[in-house]
């Protein structure tokens, strides 16, 4: 996502709300092709699929974009970019812990059953429920954001290309340091509260970005608000993760995933063709305080309710989904 901004805006001198669809469009994009896959998926070995996509990401992406574009330092970035995905597929080839057989699809498996049984077991389960809509919220304001902040540092603030990159790459820090840490804050405190306290810390920081003045104490509050994002974030995504599977029986997890990703992709593209329409209409910095009020709002829809952060299957999902026992 940080390539194709700088691309759009250095090179083809895109405005916010073209940037903004340029970002809609991939979110789109990724949820067309996860619908049909996420199913087949389930009953597939995982690492070669992972690998596959990696491999394909380096070759059919970034490399065409980058050779079409015919700009140096654009194609540069997207080379790097491609490597990335590369690396990663060389790095999940080297995993040598064998991977357990997936589960046996029915002969007479039907694709269309088998996409809305992730989504019934998904918004029926009292705990994952309220956690998804939050993501959609959360998830939505802060893609809404991201080719706006790309926007004003870009424009507004006239960043070079470099310090775009720095601004971008040294939060990435916070979220190192998050992830590292969740491990020991949830035996101190507990996997359910450390979720609730990191799902509100992680609301706080974009409605700071408004606020972001020039020259060089802009860039230290650009990175400032991302490293208090990302760590937050650090912290609960393993907590949330770590839940979402103890609440997934194996032989739906690709499927509750695939759910879960088309709709949050689908969730994000709306909010961020409605950022780039705010934008157009309002300002760069009025649409991101809208987006910060938006995702400071996500945090009303965590589970409060204790009686909801459960992780066995509901008896409604169990009905719908006719899921097996819970490991």
């Amino acid at each position: 996502m940080g390539a194709l901004p700088l691309i759009a805006l250095l090179v083809l001198h895109s405005s916010a709300f073209q940037v903004s669809v340029l970002a809609a469009l991939s979110a789109v994009a990724s949820a067309v092709i996860a619908l049909p896959l996420g199913v087949r998926i389930e009953h597939q070995y995982k690492r070669p699929v992972m690998i596959t996509a990696d491999l394909a990401r380096c070759c059919a992406g970034p490399p065409v974009g980058g050779l079409l574009i015919g700009a140096l330092g654009a194609a540069a970035t997207m080379v790097v970019d491609a490597l990335s995905f590369l690396a990663s597929a060389l790095g999940i080839r080297r995993i040598r812990q064998p991977e357990p057989a997936p589960p046996v699809r029915a002969a007479r498996a039907h694709l269309g059953r088998d996409i809305a049984t992730g989504w019934q077991y998904l918004l029926h389960h009292p705990g994952l429920r309220p956690l998804f809509f939050n993501a959609l919220l959360f998830g939505g304001s802060v893609m809404m954001a991201s080719p706006l902040m790309a926007v004003l540092m870009l424009d507004d603030l006239g960043l070079a290309p470099w310090q775009y990159g720095l601004v971008l790459g040294l939060p990435c820090l916070g979220g190192v340091l998050g992830s590292r840490l969740t491990p020991l804050l949830a035996r101190r405190f507990g996997q359910r509260r450390i979720l609730l306290v990191s799902g509100v810390a992680r609301t706080l920081w974009t409605i700071l970005l408004p606020l972001t003045p020039s020259g060089a104490i802009g860039v230290f509050v650009i990175v400032a608000v991302d490293f208090g994002l990302l760590f937050s974030a650090g912290v609960f995504n393993p907590s949330f993760t770590t839940y979402r599977m103890a609440a997934t029986p194996d032989a739906f997890m690709s499927r509750v995933g695939t759910s879960w990703s088309v709709g949050a992709k689908t969730c994000q593209a709306a909010f961020v063709i409605a950022g780039g329409l705010i934008a157009a209409a309002a300002g760069v910095r009025g649409a991101l305080l809208i987006a910060g009020l938006l995702c400071m709002a996500s945090a009303l829809l965590l589970p409060w309710r204790e009686a909801r952060f459960s992780t066995g299957p509901s008896s409604p999902s169990s009905r719908h989904c006719s899921c097996p026992p819970h490991r």
